[in-house]
Order: structure tokens, then C-alpha cells, then sequence
């Protein structure tokens, strides 16, 4: 099994505060992918250096950080000055390809939507 380094864009989708969803609201995410589009905790663990997150709001940074394996959770590790962190819901099982979507449980506790609007490998 081949596994690859790469950008995965997600961009929120529609929802009950954002009906036509917004592509200027979500994050861009480097993880290392397996060949079904799924995270591979092993490789992301022996390139964890190589690992990042930034949220982004109205095309603007808002926060940077890492992705992290942490039990059966995937943890989107912002920097303790940016802002609070976000835990992917079912990340282990989701498949980050365009036009998937996936959910995150942002600051505020709730999950939001977000669609794969593209993945790049590095």
C-alpha cells in the first residue's frame, strides 16, 4: 500500500447558519493519505514534522497548527494563542476526495459540514 503526502482543502458546506455554504470559511489540512483517500495513522506518525493545519475565515489565516493522532481521535492541534482546537468526527473512516464530505467539531462543540473541495499530493 502506497501512501502520499498531501493538501486536502475543505470548505464548509451547506448548513443551517450558511444554507449556501461558504468556500471562504474552512481549512487546509497536509496529512499523509493511503490509496483510498483515508488517513494513514502510521505514516502520518513517522512524518509528524511534516503535518499541518490552517483555519481559515474569509480567505484570511485565522489560526495554524498541527494534526495529531491522539487515540482513536484526530485532533486538529491549533497554536494555544490562535485559537481552540477542532476534533475531525470519524476521521479514521472518512475519505478526504473531492466532493466527499467530512465533519469537524469546531470550539463551539457542535460538528459543521465541510466538503473536500480538493487534495494535492506534495
Amino acid at each position: 500500500m502506497t501512501s502520499t503526502l498531501t493538501h486536502i482543502r475543505l470548505e464548509l458546506a451547506r448548513e443551517p447558519g450558511s444554507p449556501a455554504g461558504n468556500p471562504q470559511d474552512g481549512w487546509d489540512i497536509v496529512a499523509v493519505l493511503d490509496e483510498e483517500g483515508r488517513l494513514d495513522a502510521a505514516g502520518c506518525r513517522d512524518q509528524a514534522d511534516r503535518l499541518h493545519v490552517r483555519r481559515f475565515a474569509e480567505n484570511q489565516t485565522v489560526a495554524t497548527g498541527t494534526l495529531r493522532h491522539a487515540g482513536s481521535k484526530w485532533l486538529l492541534d491549533l497554536a494555544p494563542e490562535d485559537a481552540p482546537d477542532a476534533t475531525g468526527f470519524r476521521f479514521g473512516e472518512e475519505r478526504f476526495v473531492a466532493g466527499e464530505y467530512v465533519s469537524l467539531i469546531n470550539a463551539d462543540g457542535e460538528p459543521h459540514p465541510y466538503v473536500v473541495a480538493r487534495t494535492a499530493p506534495l
